[in-house]
């Protein structure tokens, strides 16, 4: 998949880009996830799809993205945020192995990770089944991407 940047952006009032990602995100806080918000969407966008993933992680599963902490898609193109905790859209599989969010919490002793939340601007509305891991979603959508961008935060466990 090209993971070129759009004029598309994506920010979250949690925490801004390169910043700490607050405990209450993370799988040591509340696990829930952080509100976020997107901009610019490119002419034409009539779907979004999220994801999470670390590429600091130890474990790299389904195709080499690290380790993927949330995928969501069906999100029609009147969205433009999504509120913390929100359960809008279609939850993929994390590789936690469960549906929707699964918060940053690197292994113990592994210092600093970077965790990258992308919004992916689709030219068609795919309505997807729930459930697919993140290797899925990117093979459904790429053939529709218009545009895409990242919000990158960082976690370290306590």
């Amino acid at each position: 998949m090209p993971f070129a940047l759009s004029s598309l952006t994506l920010s979250s009032p949690a925490f801004g880009p390169g910043q700490a990602i607050p405990r209450k995100h993370s799988g040591e806080g509340e696990d829930v996830s952080p509100a976020l918000l997107w901009e610019d969407a490119p002419r034409g966008t009539r779907a979004f799809a999220l994801f999470c993933h670390d590429p600091d992680a130890p474990l790299v599963q389904h195709g080499g993205y690290g380790f993927v902490h949330w995928v969501l898609y069906n999100l029609p193109a009147e969205t433009t945020q999504l509120t913390e905790a929100s359960t809008a859209g279609t939850p993929g599989v994390n590789d936690f192995g469960l549906p929707g969010y699964g918060g940053p919490m690197p292994p113990e002793g592994h210092g600093e990770h970077r965790y990258y939340f992308w919004v992916l601007a689709l030219d068609v509305d795919l309505d997807l089944p729930a459930g697919l891991r993140l290797d899925e979603l990117l093979a459904r959508t790429e053939p529709h991407l218009l545009g895409m961008n990242r919000l990158v935060g960082r976690y370290r466990r306590d």
